[in-house]
Order: C-alpha cells, then structure tokens, then sequence
C-alpha cells in the first residue's frame, strides 16, 4: 500500500510539471498558486512594492520519503524560472541547505542523507538565480520541502490502566477508558489506532470501543463473592487495525467492588454461656459471631430478642459487627439458674440476598447462671428513723440484713463510728440510743452500719439516718433593747417593747407579764409574741438613789409550757421635749443565767482555786527545804558571798579560812546527829612552836566532800553545792605540804628569821611573827 502511495504522488508530480511546461511554451499565462492546485509558483520581490507582480519563479512542492537510503544522494525536484537562459545557476538558502539539500547549476535539488518525518517534517528554502557574472538576476524565492511518514513507529501505553465496578452492575457500565499514542503521522493510516481485547484476558465480562478505548461491561450478573477482580489484556493497532500495522498490549486490573447483597449468618445454632451471678450490669457475658460475605462496611445486622428476655438481656455490636450479649438486670442463682431463648438477626439488602437460602438467622441462646457467695444484703437502701430529744429509747428501729446464698448463714451487725450516742444488737440489729440526745446540739445523727456473715465472713454496709424530735425544754429567753424613762413620761407612756427567743423548733405563742406587781410600770402583751413596758406612775428622778427594776414573766406555749423570769433594769433619764434622753443613770441590769452556764463558771472556778492550792504548798515545800538547809550550818555559802581583799594574814577575826585547812582539833566538819554544842572549828591562827612540827590530819576536807555528794545525790529536794568546785584544796597527801602561812611554823623552816629584827622599824612586824614566840606576839591581841 505504502508503494501504491508513493508512485501515485510521484506520478501527479510529474503530470503537473507536464501541463506547466507546455502552458509556458503555447504563451498562456501561469496561474498563480492559489489556482494551481498541488503545484505552488512563487516570485519574491527583491524590493517591496504596493502593486502585485506576476511571479517569476516556477516550481512545484517537493516531497521526501523519511528514512530513505541515500548512499548517493538523488534528485527530488528542480528549480525553475521564467528567465532560465543560458549561463545562469542556481544558490539555495534556509533549513538544511547545502547540506542535507543541494543544487546543481541546472537546477537540480538533490537530497543527501536519509531523513526522519517525526524528527522534522518539512523544510523552508529560499532559492536565487544568478548570471554568470554572479548578478542577481531574480531575487530569492520561498520553496518547502516536506518529509512524507511511513509506518516506523508501534503504538505506546504511557501509563498503567485500573479499573473498578460495583458488582450487580447493569450491561454498558463504563469501567476505565485506555489510550495508546504513535508517533507517525496521525492524518495518515500510519498514526491512526484501533482497540481490542485479545484471549490473553478475561473476556468473559468486559468489551471494549475499538476507537475510543473505553472499556465497558457486558454482564449484569458481577459478583465479587464469586470473583472479585478481572484482569483484561489490551492490544492498540495502527493502520486501522489492518494486519500490518503495528500493535501494543497492556494489561487493565479491574475490581469489583462490594454492594450489601448477602445476609448475616450466626456461625453456630446454639450458644452456651456460663455468667456468675455476681456479672456486673451493662458489660459483656459473651459475643455471637456472625458471617458476611459481604465486606465489613457492608455487615449491618440487626439483632432482636423476643418475649420477655429483652428487658434482662440485649445485644450491641462490637467493632467487627458481631454481636456482643450485655446483661441488664442483675442475676441471682436463688432465683432463677439457667435462661433459654432466642435471638434473631436482620439485614436491610440492596440486592436479593443470595446466601437467603442458606444463611442461619436465628439462634438458640442458653445461659447458665453460677452460684456466688454473696454478702449480706439489706432490706433498704437508707435506713432514716425518729427519735425524741432528752429520753432513753430501747426500740429506736430495726436494721435487718440477710444472707441471700442458700446457705442462709447468720448475720452479726456492728457500727463503726465508736463515739456514736446509738447503740445496735449485734445479733438482732435493734437500735437503742446510749445517752439521751439534745436536738439544740445535734439534730442529725449519721453513720453506717456493718453486717457481716458469721463467722468472719462477707460484709456489707449500709447508711442510718437518726432525726431528732424536738420537744419543748428550752425555757424563753427575753430579747430587749436597753430601756430607759423619762422623768416626765406620764402613765400609759410605752418606754420599750418585749421580745422573747427559744431554742425549741417548735413555732412558740410568747406571753408576757410581770411576775411580781410593780407600782411603776406595767406590761401589755400585744398578742403577736411581743409586749410593751408601760409608765403605770410616776414621777421619776434622776436623783432618786434607788434602781428601777420589773420581773418579765415568760410563757412559750408549747407542749409543756416552759416559763421563765427575766430581771429587766429600767434607766432613769432627763430627756427634752422629743423623748431623747439628755443624762441618764444607769440602773443594774440582771438577766438571768442558765443552769449549765453556772455549772460551767463553778467548775472554772474550783480549777483555778485547786491549781493556786498546789502552787502555794509547792512554794512552801521549798521554803522549808532552803531553812532545812540553812540550820545545817554549811560553810561553803560563806565563801561565795564576800568579795573583799582583806587585811592580809593577820586579818583573820572577820573571815576566819583555816577551816580549809581541814583542822582536826575539834572533830569533824560534818554535823553531829546528836545536836549537842561541839567546839568551833574556826581556831585562832597562831605562830606554832619553833620546836613542835605539826601532824597532818589527811582527809577531812575530801570527807566533807564526799559526804555533800552523797547527800545531794539522795535528797531531791536539796540545793546542789556547786560552790564545792571552787576550793584549792591541795589535799593532805601531797608532798610539798602546806602553802599556807597559817599553819607554816618557823622551825620547819631552813631559815632563821631573829635577823629581822635587827632590820629596823619597817620590819618589826615580820620580826614579830617569825622572830619572836608565838604566845607573846599573840597575847599583843
């Protein structure tokens, strides 16, 4: 066909250049190209003019086969002119010139190389005629050159092809529409497709447009239980589809998409369930399965349970749509141990379903209720009762609980809070007040009480509400303003107004009245719960000594009538003409006290009378002990009091400290228990004998002070001898003796002191107390 083609073009090319030719020699003008048809003749002006020129130029379109060998390159065509004469040729210029096109001196147009029409399909050359002195004879004309397809290229898919349709879809339903591309020219047989399926396939459902390429459905019975995806094979020809054109394939996935055309299915006939009776309400005792072929978002069932086990039992779906079985009601294996019945299940179809046949919509639930030991149970849920204030009840009420097993096992009842004032019998559960209550107090009482199965065992509690009756045993109590009369109120003058207050709950009737006569004033009960205090004579004065004073008589009315007496204190004023008081006396106001206000001002006052007692004779306790301690004669207060230098060692009358040295001329420091006089240990300090060396007396000071120790270690209340501390006792038992001049003699002494004497006045007394004896320098005294 596509040689036919060829020389059919070649053939009317040459035809053409026939009838061109002899029109020019017979001297007929040449038409111009608008008339020509297929031939194209072209003058170009070497300069622009307004007025229209008859072309010079003479050609015809020339044509190339793409793809053409050109080992040597041939002749396409030939330029020609109006004024070709000898000696001239022929220059081209423009797309490929000179290169893939050339001209001969003749004309000629040859091409040189093969050529690709999908690479670029024409060419645009201008052409000029030259003499042979290389003038311009005729300026450059425009000529195209155009590359002719042939079939090279094959169909190409650009991209993958899906598909998808509902199932039970009607015959004609688009499903996806292909399209393959080609690069030859597509005005011609070479570019144009044709679609088809080929056995490759599945053609069982699908057929496709051969020239649009959309893919439709031929089956109205799409199931996707059955099958759920086709996979169809796709070819694309060119050359109309004629067998020797070019093909391509493509495979197109198809899916068939859910619709709601199957029932639900219980997966079993029978369920068997075993729930204790203690399965909290609202949660889940089992779960009943259900098939669907349909998929999840399609799977909606609809359960119903008939009869009466609707209000004990009810389903809910679960996240896979299956049912879940919830309890409503609580169960008790006492009652009832096992339940039977039956739950049904819908489904609202788009389609007649097609498992209608098959699928089992009903289901026998059976439920078996297992025994659970239970605690106590109680007859109600709040337990309130009423018990009248200041009395003992023995039968406030009753809390009853039991065992609700068969078991039946004996209940033991307690309350928890332990300050309650109400008391239970712990194997009847009665209820007793411990103490008479006061509604004024505590109006309620709240608390729990526990029952628990014996022995230790389950335990339950419950709330008790004890109310507090009132009953009339507050006594009124006055309520007034500070009241005051004028000298010159005359009688039947209302000084003040009388209320009254009670602590009762009962709604009281106060009436008022004096309880004893008064020849001043007089009171008017109004009827409503208040009175006025009335002038019932005067006159009044401010200087008049005495107080004015009624007794108001209470009554509230109630059941018992409670009364009481109020002293009430009226001042005496001056007042100006407007009743407002200028100066007043005041009078003694005394109202009265309540029995447990007076009980509690006794009960202060006995305390503080009892403390003062204890504190006195502690004080005393010590007293004695600090005079105890005083006749005991102790020596170490006197070394702490004084603060004077002294007179030196000869000053020993005022402050006599050879008791440090621990003298055993008359005994012992310590006291006699005999209490008889012994001699005074403070001896007088004398010069000793130049020939008498003295006798230790080793101890007496460490015995002094072991004996204090021992005393303040067993007597609490002693005073502490810290005083001790601050002797420099050296001790008896030390080598180097005595530092003290008071005991020191001078014949102990390596040195002999008689010299001093002969020293002069300033010395005489050093003289005196070592040169001389010690009797006559003492008898100087």
């Amino acid at each position: 066909m596509m040689a036919w083609l060829q020389l059919w073009t070649m053939g009317l090319v040459m035809a053409l250049c026939i009838s061109l030719t002899a029109a020019e020699d017979s001297g007929f003008p040449v038409m111009e190209a608008e008339q020509r048809g297929p031939v194209e003749i072209v003058k170009k002006e070497s300069h622009p003019v307004l007025v229209r020129q008859k072309r010079e130029w003479i050609w015809n379109n020339l044509y190339v086969e793409e793809e053409k060998p050109a080992p040597v390159a041939y002749k396409i065509g030939q330029l020609k002119n109006s004024k070709t004469k000898e000696g001239v040729h022929f220059t081209i210029d423009g797309e490929g010139a000179n290169t893939i096109f050339t001209v001969d001196p003749k004309g000629d147009l040859f091409v040189t190389r093969s050529l690709d029409r999908e690479e670029k399909d024409q060419y645009n050359l201008t052409a000029k005629m030259l003499d042979g002195n290389n003038r311009l004879i005729e300026d450059s004309g425009h000529f195209i050159v155009q590359v002719t397809d042939i079939n090279d290229n094959i169909p190409v898919f650009s991209e993958p092809y899906n598909g998808s349709i509902m199932e039970r879809s009607a015959i004609a339903t688009q499903v996806v529409k292909v399209r393959a591309t080609d690069a030859d020219d597509p005005t011609t047989a070479n570019g144009e497709l044709r679609y088809s399926l080929t056995p490759a396939g599945d053609l069982s459902a699908f057929e496709i447009n051969s020239i649009t390429g959309v893919i439709t459905c031929k089956s109205s019975s799409l199931d996707r239980e059955t099958k759920s995806q086709y996979v169809v094979v796709v070819k694309a020809q060119d050359m109309r589809g004629m067998a020797s054109g070019s093909t391509a394939t493509t495979s197109v996935t198809i899916t068939i998409t859910d619709t709601n055309d199957n029932i639900v299915s219980f997966t079993r006939k029978k369920y068997e369930l075993h729930v204790p009776e203690d399965h909290k309400l609202n949660e889940k005792i089992g779960t009943l399965e259900l098939k669907d072929n349909d998929q999840i978002q399609n799977k909606q069932p609809i359960f119903k349970i008939p009869n009466e086990n609707n209000k004990m039992f009810n389903v809910e779906l679960n996240p896979n749509k299956d049912g879940n079985l919830m309890l409503k009601q609580a169960l008790d294996y006492e009652k009832r141990s096992s339940y039977t019945f039956t739950v049904e299940v819908q489904e609202t179809l788009d389609y007649p379903a097609d498992n209608r046949n098959t699928a089992l919509t009903k289901a026998e639930i059976n439920i078996k209720v297992l025994d659970v030991d239970e605690a106590p149970e109680f007859s109600q849920l709040i337990y309130t009762f009423t018990v009248v204030e200041e009395r003992i009840v023995n039968n406030i009420g009753t809390i009853t609980a039991k065992d609700p097993d068969r078991a039946n096992k004996s209940i033991r009842y307690s309350i928890l809070d332990k300050d309650c004032p109400i008391g239970i019998n712990p194997l009847t559960g009665q209820l007793s007040t411990l103490r008479a209550l006061d509604r004024e107090l505590q109006a309620t009482h709240m608390f729990q009480v526990k029952a628990q199965e014996e022995p230790s065992g389950l335990e339950s509690f419950v709330k008790v509400n004890i109310i507090v009756q009132d009953v009339n045993d507050n006594k009124p109590e006055l309520m007034v303003d500070e009241i005051f009369v004028c000298e010159n109120d005359p009688t039947n003058t209302v000084i003040g107004t009388l209320r009254a207050t009670d602590k009762d709950e009962q709604i009281p009737s106060f009436v008022f009245r004096l309880a004893s006569e008064s020849s001043n004033f007089s009171i008017k009960d109004y009827g409503n719960s208040t009175a006025g205090i009335m002038v019932k004579q005067g006159p009044f004065s401010l200087d008049d000594p005495k107080d004015y004073t009624v007794d108001v008589h209470i009554s509230d009315g109630g059941q018992p009538i409670k009364t009481s007496v109020t002293k009430l204190a009226i001042k005496s004023c001056r007042c100006d003409a407007r009743r407002i008081p200028t100066q007043c006396r005041a009078g003694a106001r005394r109202m009265g006290v309540s029995v447990h206000a007076l009980i509690a001002i006794l009960l202060c006052i006995l305390t503080i009378l009892v403390i003062v007692i204890l504190f006195v004779m502690r004080k005393r306790y010590q007293k004695d002990s600090l005079a105890s301690m005083k006749n005991s004669g102790e020596i170490h207060e006197q070394l702490v009091t004084y603060d004077e230098e002294g007179g030196g060692e000869m000053d020993t009358n005022g402050y006599d400290v050879s008791i440090l040295s621990s003298a055993c001329h008359d005994g012992s420091l310590l006291r006699h228990p005999d209490r008889h006089p012994h001699p005074s240990l403070y001896a007088m300090v004398q010069k000793p004998q130049h020939h008498a060396q003295p006798t230790a007396c080793k101890g007496d000071m460490a015995v002094m002070i072991e004996v204090k120790k021992d005393e303040a270690d067993h007597d609490r209340d002693g005073f502490p001898y810290d005083t001790l501390h601050i002797y420099g006792y050296e001790g008896p038992e030390s080598l180097a003796g005595s530092l003290s001049s008071l005991e020191s003699s001078s014949t102990g002494s390596n040195l002999d002191y008689d010299f001093l004497s002969d020293w002069g006045p300033r010395f005489r007394t050093l003289a005196e107390l070592y040169g001389v004896d010690a009797p006559d320098y003492y008898h100087q005294y």
